[in-house]
């Protein structure tokens, strides 16, 4: 079994800062400016978690995706992956949702869906978020 590993420190909350452990950042000493969102009464104007969430899940989806394809000798090489996250208030407290829209240039939109299907049985973030938080994938 092998197992890589990430640390994130965050200082002040979502109007505070963050930064990564061996990303390369860590030397400079670069933090990310965090703000709440502009419909959450923030200014809007600095990083905020669900955007480095749909970062980290993009990518990793996107490597699911070529993981199966290549699995299936299909070509995905071009594929693209986009996460959409949503942060929701209510009564009840937060909740996150995700759109995940995945394009395939060149491949039949049927055995595209079947691709992204399997790909969501394998990718680390849908097997986390799976049951936890509305996922939708659109195929496009």
């Amino acid at each position: 079994m092998t197992t890589a590993r990430t640390t994130a420190t965050a200082q002040g909350g979502r109007d505070g800062k963050t930064t990564l452990t061996g990303s390369g950042l860590d030397n400079s000493g670069v933090w990310f400016a965090l703000q709440l969102q502009k419909e959450f009464g923030g200014s809007g104007k600095g990083s905020n978690p669900e955007q480095f969430f749909a970062l980290g899940y993009s990518a990793c989806f996107n490597s699911a995706l070529l993981f199966v394809a290549s699995q299936q000798k299909k070509d995905a090489s071009k594929a693209t992956v986009s996460a959409d996250v949503g942060i929701t208030r209510s009564d009840a407290g937060f909740g996150l949702d995700v759109v995940l829209e995945v394009h395939i240039p060149g491949m039949e939109l049927g055995e595209a869906k079947a691709l992204v299907e399997a790909a969501h049985q394998v990718c680390p973030y849908s097997k986390a978020t799976r049951g936890n938080i509305p996922v939708t994938l659109k195929v496009v």
